[in-house]
């Protein structure tokens, strides 16, 4: 195969991949069946760019974009708390954990974001706002459904979840299998590799 799909992600700690899959299980047992496709804890990363199909022959380019960018940047932490949901409550098609970063983080993704873009990767085309995905409103959701959802949403109280020591980006191919999606870590650039 001459093309994958691909994206570029920080990863977390087990733990904290932990505790939000505890608020996924505690979301689903508050709002039942409905449909949301939720992300299984070890898939549950923070995304800086969704590349979609890349050609075998741009990973190379990739790679150096990515070992680039992260040397630009120091290691940081990032704490993770609070549940909401894109577009908004009340439209609910993504629900997810908020994110508190550094600036480094939002100069980190925009970096990887223009250089990508000069290769033929469209531009985000919404401001970056970090956070977890925990799960995907189905599109065949009822009014009343994604209402329900919304209003658990806006009820649920979700306080610190925890921090994570960011060190590293990640390149990431995507197969996706009638099990579900399976990523495979492709490249690894250390954040701050040309300060040592």
């Amino acid at each position: 195969m001459s093309v994958v799909r691909a994206f570029i992600a920080v990863d977390l700690p087990s733990d904290l991949q932990e505790r939000l899959a505890q608020v996924s299980q505690e979301l689903y047992a508050e709002m039942g069946d409905a449909p949301i496709r939720w992300v299984t804890a070890d898939h549950m990363h923070l995304t800086l760019k969704f590349l979609g199909d890349v050609s075998l022959n741009n990973l190379e380019v990739l790679t150096n974009i990515l070992r680039k960018e992260a040397a630009e940047r120091e290691e940081m932490v990032i704490s993770l708390g609070g549940v909401g949901a894109f577009p908004k409550l009340r439209r609910p098609r993504v629900v997810w954990v908020g994110i508190e970063a550094p600036d480094e983080m939002m100069f980190l993704q925009r970096g990887i974001d223009r250089q990508t873009a000069r290769v033929g990767y469209a531009r985000e085309p919404r401001e970056f706002s970090p956070h977890i995905t925990l799960g995907r409103v189905s599109r065949n959701a009822s009014p009343g459904e994604v209402r329900m959802i919304g209003d658990v949403l806006g009820a649920k109280k979700v306080g610190f979840l925890g921090v994570a020591r960011i060190t590293a980006v990640h390149l990431y191919r995507s197969d996706l299998q009638e099990s579900g999606a399976v990523y495979t870590r492709l490249f690894s650039a250390p954040l701050g590799s040309s300060l040592s």
